[in-house]
């Protein structure tokens, strides 16, 4: 991690180095503009009797002039794309909105700064923006997947399917949105790894942001074991569970018997989340359920084989009233937790 911090931090210091010295020459040229592309330009003279090294002499004021304009082109697309960012950037959606926006904004920069570089280089602009349309025609016959993704990408913003920062599930693939583009969007996985989608491919979306995720967390006892016990040691004790993670947004609830497993009976726990939290919160219910089933001398079973005589379970020795306010609690959890329920994937 500090590796990749020191890369990072060094490459970002070569690019403002070779921004300023860029920053520099531009401000010289435009110093300089009379005598480098004006009448009075060294570059105007001959100085040789080869006629192609003298036109390429007297292209090469054209040529820097060309490279000003790229470079102003690029200060102004990072300009916009600040300003945006930060006129938009107090929400989700305005960060989708200012990606959106500093995209279009960025293609409208680069095709002004060519149509000037060819203005520069002497080809008529006037007559290649007239056959703009002509040739927009044209190419919008072939490129109409292109501009189905740009029409997608629109509705994509602008309806709120998702938003940058949005964990979703496209095709199987889970991630978080890293930027919704005018033609693609990219998606980041828990592994680093991204996937660019076509935002007209993009037909069915499952976004996990937009409510609260359910984590789950299942836990066994042995068949020997009181279960009424078992649930009023959880119920004496799930207010700590939550106390002792904070992510946890709503619950924990006890969903009761989940499974009569082989050498076990399984039981449910269901919390709501955020859904970047819910691998942490069932790590944590997992860890928070044995601490307390080991305080409590309750023991999680295990698959064997039993070859001597099984073992006589104690009685709980639960009172009626004990035994009452066992099932109260479960008819209480089985009420407040109604309509989470577990979804099989």
């Amino acid at each position: 991690m500090k590796e990749k911090m020191k890369k990072e931090l060094s490459e970002s210091k070569d690019f403002y180095a070779v921004l300023l010295v860029c920053c520099i020459l531009t401000i010289l040229f435009f110093i300089f503009q009379e005598k480098l592309v004006g009448e009075d330009s060294v570059f105007n003279d001959n100085i040789s009797d080869i006629p192609v090294l003298n036109t390429i002499y007297h292209y090469i004021p054209l040529v820097l002039e060309c490279i000003v304009i790229g470079f102003v082109a690029f200060l102004l697309v990072k300009l916009v794309q600040f300003v945006i960012e930060k006129l938009f950037s107090h929400s989700k959606g305005g960060i989708t909105a200012a990606k959106l926006f500093a995209s279009f904004a960025k293609y409208i920069i680069w095709l002004i700064a060519l149509i000037m570089m060819l203005g520069t280089l002497g080809v008529n602009t006037t007559a290649l923006v007239a056959s703009a349309g002509i040739a927009a025609l044209i190419i919008g016959l072939g490129a109409q997947s292109l501009i189905a993704d740009v029409i997608a990408g629109l509705f994509i913003v602008f309806e709120g399917e998702y938003k940058v920062g949005d964990i979703i599930v496209i095709d199987g693939w889970r991630g978080t949105v890293l930027e919704i583009g005018i033609r693609t969007t990219r998606i980041v996985d828990a592994g680093g790894n991204v996937k660019i989608v076509n935002n007209s491919s993009i037909h069915a979306v499952i976004n996990q942001t937009k409510q609260l995720s359910v984590a789950k967390a299942y836990i066994s006892i042995e068949y020997g074991e009181s279960l009424q016990r078992v649930e009023l040691v959880i119920k004496n004790n799930l207010d700590n569970i939550k106390k002792a993670i904070p992510q946890i947004v709503e619950g924990p609830f006890y969903k009761g018997v989940d499974a009569l497993g082989e050498s076990s009976v399984d039981l449910l726990f269901m919390a709501n989340c955020k859904e970047e939290d819910i691998y942490i919160v069932q790590r944590a219910m997992n860890r928070e359920l044995k601490l307390l089933f080991d305080e409590n001398n309750i023991n999680i079973p295990f698959p064997q084989i039993v070859l001597n005589e099984p073992v006589t379970f104690e009685d709980a020795n639960l009172t009626k009233k004990q035994e009452k306010t066992a099932d109260k609690f479960v008819a209480e959890q089985q009420k407040l937790s109604k309509e989470m329920e577990e979804i099989s994937e």
